[in-house]
């Protein structure tokens, strides 16, 4: 006679809140810290110090982790029709709606304690970093191409970079420079890259839910604008810091994420899942590629 087999203990709240904010899945804040980095150098004119890193990227890690408990709360009616998000803790019940909102709130509110300890320009920005982030989720019901919202959102750690490193103690923003805003914009088409690739993933599963993405909008034309996207925000980023002063370790740098760019490109052309998820997942390495060598650039001047 034999026996079954003891029931799976049911996972703690620990482990149920860290999946739900993607602990496991680093790749996800890693594309908002990059580019957040890379403008704390630009903007310091290198070492920026220990407080203004520590407060940057302990920032990009908890805001990502907080948006991550409003999209999912945002979106627990249509992920359940979803393969690849199913079985996220809101999705199947294993969170309830205000555990996550709590926990969103919470992880906001010690982004927002860590943004009070720079300066009023930035604490400024962090209400519409805020705002973008929040209207993120929803955006996919009313826009074909959420991932612009999206951009916009994984974009806005560079001006705030730029007005913690130049800020004074007045509350405008004049301290922000338009390049910073010119850098958030070829930022936004990196995003539009990489969450395209992300949502050619789920495009049939989106297609039956009715949820819009900028992959169902672009049609066949899809990889052909992925790499429109990608040569629009090396040109412009590389431009960018050329005119702000940097060199040729910094053009390396846009030469290393090109062809990181390049390989995206075998990858996703025959619009494959594992292909356009790998893609996807790889691009820190893009962004990473560029912080190095702005950070390098600027120590061997």
């Amino acid at each position: 006679m034999t026996t079954a087999a003891p029931a799976a203990a049911p996972p703690s709240r620990l482990a149920l809140y860290l999946q739900l904010i993607r602990w496991d899945r680093p790749a996800g804040w890693l594309l908002l810290l990059w580019p957040t980095l890379s403008a704390l150098w630009i903007a310091a004119d290198g070492w920026p110090g220990w407080h203004l890193l520590a407060v940057f990227t302990l920032g990009t890690v908890l805001m990502r982790s907080a948006g991550c408990c409003v999209n999912d709360v945002a979106d627990r009616d249509f992920d359940r029709h979803v393969a690849r998000t199913a079985q996220r803790p809101v999705t199947t019940g294993a969170v309830s709606v205000k555990e996550a909102l709590i926990l969103g709130a919470a992880l906001s509110l010690l982004s927002f304690a860590l943004v009070l300890t720079t300066n009023p320009p930035a604490i400024l920005l962090s209400f519409a970093a805020l705002a973008v982030a929040i209207a993120y989720p929803f955006a996919k019901r009313v826009l074909a191409m959420p991932q612009a919202v999206l951009g916009v959102a994984f974009s806005f750690g560079i001006p705030m970079a730029f007005a913690a490193a130049l800020g004074g103690i007045e509350w405008n923003l004049r301290a922000v420079p338009l390049s910073a805003w010119a850098l958030l914009v070829a930022n936004l088409f990196w995003v539009l890259a990489y969450d395209t690739e992300y949502a050619m993933v789920d495009r049939d599963d989106d297609l039956k839910i009715g949820v819009r993405s900028s992959a169902i909008a672009l049609g066949r034309w899809d990889v052909p604008a992925i790499m429109i996207f990608y040569t629009a925000y090396l040109a412009m980023w590389a431009g960018l810091g050329l005119r702000l002063g940097l060199g040729r370790w910094f053009l390396l740098g846009i030469a290393v994420a090109a062809a990181q760019a390049a390989w995206h490109y075998r990858l996703i052309h025959r619009r494959s899942r594992a292909g356009c998820f790998t893609a996807f997942r790889a691009n820190h390495w893009l962004g990473f590629a560029v912080f190095a060598g702005t950070v390098v650039d600027l120590a061997l001047r």
